[in-house]
């Protein structure tokens, strides 16, 4: 499964956030699954023109959070997914604050909500009504 990433050098989000994000939703979406390789620290700097170290920040961040493991021989790999975290204070932060600037900008909270359910549904979860 091709893995397809896309940086926005002149963005005010550093590069390798873009990365660790953009690598997050592909697990979520199901675009990268649990054994998934991630392409090496070199051929994929190589690929943006970016510097290696840039990508490793990125992958050690995703290592730090446990979505992949590295090591010398199979690289950077998607790691189970087997425990579900529960709900952090550092996501609850980073929610706050987007929902602040939602409605800071004045959007009605149905809408917030609605936007909110259709990004969840975007991603490869199951649904409780598919839990038996």
């Amino acid at each position: 499964m091709a893995m397809i990433l896309t940086i926005a050098l002149t963005s005010d989000v550093p590069i390798y956030q873009q990365l660790r994000d953009q690598i997050v939703e592909a697990i979520a979406e199901g675009r990268l699954i649990e054994g998934s390789t991630l392409p090496a620290t070199r051929a994929l700097a190589a690929d943006f023109g970016i510097n290696f170290h840039t990508v490793n920040k990125a992958y050690d961040l995703l290592r730090q959070e446990g979505l992949i493991r590295l090591n010398r021989k199979s690289g950077a790999v998607v790691s189970p997914l087997a425990l579900a975290a529960a709900f952090s204070p550092e996501w609850t932060a980073r929610t706050r604050t987007l929902l602040a600037e939602a409605v800071a900008r004045g959007m009605p909270a149905d809408e917030v909500l609605r936007v909110c359910q259709s990004v969840l549904d975007s991603f490869a979860t199951p649904k409780p009504e598919d839990v038996p």
